[in-house]
């Protein structure tokens, strides 16, 4: 799928690079172009195509909720292990209307590879609705619009997650949503947009208090009159207010047991942390940082430009940077191709590409006699120059994809595990009675699989009130911590199955996590057929009766320990 995205690339390419003045002038020419972009947005998705093992948790509370339970991980127990609450509902919906909870993985990735599409349409909208802003009746150049659109469905960070089932495109997509309610002054738009950004992403903090301060510029300067400030803090309490107060009903805290533990180092090793993450995005995101930083700085040196269309480009500067600096201080994130930063390179994309049209339609025209231009930066978009450098940029950002190993490699090995884990579940759902409690780290595909019957104790908190709020702080990387309590988890959850392993193991593991010796044993099956295994602690009290009700799936077979 790598060679075909590629390929799309390429007829992107010749067709921006042979037909540009056409794509300028001709709509057919444009809307083919654009037809194009998504095409390689799609295939760029369809390169990737994990369904992350994040995702499933966020399943797991959509099937409950789906299926009239609630959302809960647990049936029963009201503990907030997600942080995508909007997401978790639009997901479940499908679910609840076909009475087929099997269809929530698939309404996700459908949803997510749609997001993904109305990235890359609003993407274009924005960017030919500022470059409009700056010049209402000058010569608009559409075709900037399109290089903004390629950019986005270039993106590894937006297009890894297309079809991963997680929340990043809609969070991306209510981005620029925001974006074009604030450069339309629609205030109230603007502010509901921001609150189901909250409610889609923790980060949407960020976006909305974004938002609420350029009103307030906007305002003091009189570009703005002062009741939108207000309008746009109306807009965004209407939906805000009544989930807050929902989540204190239901959940009784504010914070999701998600964040509690991720605050609860030192901020030395979160910072140290958040910088690597940061830098690590930069560094391979290098080309859109500098098309952004060069072009505002040349739009920023031109009094000419209109004051609203340069407020709007510094609105995009303001939001890629607070993004930045949110995952900064937040010690950065462990998933691939810097998924808590998707929204960073669509938004430099637009605020490049826009910012250089900018600069092009408020130059000073020098005409000759006989009516051709012969100074400014209008030579630049007549001729090639545009399309070619814009043609390189989206290669650049595909080599991201196919090269650094924190994007297209790290997804493979990530969908591999989830698939181990999600056999596992499956192993463990027919395999052991309702009710049965399982202990693991891993609580996301094997979980879901595992299905609602079977209940599962996140060892780490995540889905565990007593966990994530009284357990010990437990560095899992530099700077990010999760919570631990071994103790309430042996003692008080009382597991009759517990697994350490990610996944499958290439040998025989007859060892045994200090935390269950004692009250556990060992019991180790073959994957039949295959060449791998996996480790299981069982209650010893009732291990016999475990065993032999894990023993007999068929595709797993017992080997006593030597």
């Amino acid at each position: 799928m790598t060679a075909v995205t590629i390929v799309a690339w390429l007829l992107l390419a010749a067709l921006l690079v042979i037909g540009w003045s056409r794509v300028n002038e001709r709509r057919l020419w444009r809307f083919g172009a654009l037809g194009l972009t998504l095409v390689l947005a799609l295939f760029h998705q369809l390169a990737y195509a994990t369904v992350a093992g994040d995702a499933y948790v966020t399943f797991r509370y959509a099937r409950n909720l789906a299926e009239g339970h609630g959302p809960v991980y647990n049936i029963g127990e009201y503990v907030e292990g997600y942080a995508n609450f909007l997401w978790m509902v639009l997901v479940a919906i499908p679910g609840a209307l076909l009475g087929d909870p099997d269809v929530i993985v698939a309404a996700a990735v459908t949803l997510g590879v749609g997001c993904v599409f109305g990235c890359v349409l609003l993407a274009y909208t924005l960017t030919n609705r500022i470059v409009r802003l700056a010049a209402p009746r000058g010569r608009q150049l559409p075709g900037l619009g399109v290089v903004a659109a390629a950019f986005t469905a270039a993106s590894s960070s937006l297009t890894a997650y297309g079809a991963s089932g997680v929340e990043i495109p809609l969070f991306v997509l209510l981005v620029l949503v925001v974006c074009l309610a604030l450069t339309s002054g629609r205030a109230v738009v603007a502010g509901v947009t921001a609150a189901l950004a909250v409610m889609t992403r923790p980060e949407g903090l960020v976006v909305a208090a974004i938002g609420l301060l350029w009103f307030v510029v906007e305002a003091a300067r009189g570009r703005r009159p002062g009741p939108a400030a207000v309008a746009y803090l109306a807009g965004w309490a209407v939906l805000q207010v009544p989930w807050t107060v929902w989540r204190l009903t239901a959940y009784e805290h504010l914070v999701p047991n998600l964040s509690v533990a991720r605050w609860s180092g030192d901020w030395s090793g979160r910072l140290a942390t958040g910088w690597d993450y940061v830098a690590g995005f930069l560094l391979a995101y290098l080309a859109f940082v500098a098309l952004a930083v060069v072009t505002l700085a040349l739009v920023s040196t031109r009094r000419s430009v209109d004051a609203r269309a340069r407020s709007v480009l510094w609105l995009l500067a303001a939001l890629a940077a607070g993004q930045l600096v949110g995952v900064l201080v937040s010690g950065g994130g462990w998933m691939p191709t810097w998924r808590l930063l998707a929204a960073v390179p669509v938004l430099l994309g637009v605020l490049g590409v826009a910012a250089f049209g900018v600069y092009v339609v408020t130059a000073p025209v020098d005409e000759s006699v006989s009516g051709s231009v012969v100074s400014g930066p209008e030579p630049l978009v007549r001729g090639r120059t545009v399309p070619v450098v814009a043609t390189v940029l989206c290669g650049l950002a595909l080599v991201v994809t196919t090269v650094h190993p924190r994007a297209l490699p790290a997804m493979q090995q990530l969908s591999a595990r989830a698939d181990q884990l999600a056999e596992i579940g499956r192993w463990f759902g027919s395999s052991l009675p309702p009710g049965t409690v399982v202990s693991t780290h891993h609580t996301g595909a094997l979980a879901y699989e595992a299905g609602p019957s079977i209940v599962v104790v996140d060892v780490y908190g995540r889905t565990d009130e007593h966990i994530a709020r009284q357990g010990s702080p437990l560095p899992a990387a530099q700077g990010i911590y999760v919570s631990r309590d071994f103790d309430y988890v042996v003692n008080e959850r009382v597991p009759s199955v517990a697994i350490d392993d990610p996944g499958f193991t290439t040998s025989q593991e007859c060892g045994i996590n200090p935390a269950y010796a004692g009250l556990y044993e060992v019991a180790s099956f073959r994957r039949v057929g295959t060449p791998y295994w996996v480790s299981v602690y069982v209650r010893r009290m009732a291990a016999s009766e475990l065993i032999e009700l894990l023993d007999a799936d068929p595709n797993f077979s017992y080997v006593s320990c030597p």
